[in-house]
């Protein structure tokens, strides 16, 4: 099974070696054929911590790091 891949902006650079990765997608509602937008964040694993605050980045799933960590960031 391939590792999901996601893209988003970086909206927390503060702690060491995690960032807070902001990720919208669109979707068509399926009662109400409009398009909805939805966010979630996620921390993901930054070894060089070369992202900072603003950034767009991809991240790709991997084992779990910590309790909250379990992506890993991959392009800057």
């Amino acid at each position: 099974m391939p590792k999901r891949t996601l893209q988003g902006t970086v909206v927390s650079d503060k702690a060491d070696k995690t960032i807070t990765i902001l990720v919208t997608r669109k979707f068509k509602h399926p009662v109400y054929k409009k398009y909805v937008t939805t966010t979630k964040k996620y921390t993901a694993h930054d070894q060089d911590n070369s992202s900072k605050k603003g950034d767009v980045v991809s991240i790709i799933e991997s084992k779990p790091i910590s309790k909250t960590k379990k992506w890993i960031v991959v392009k800057n």
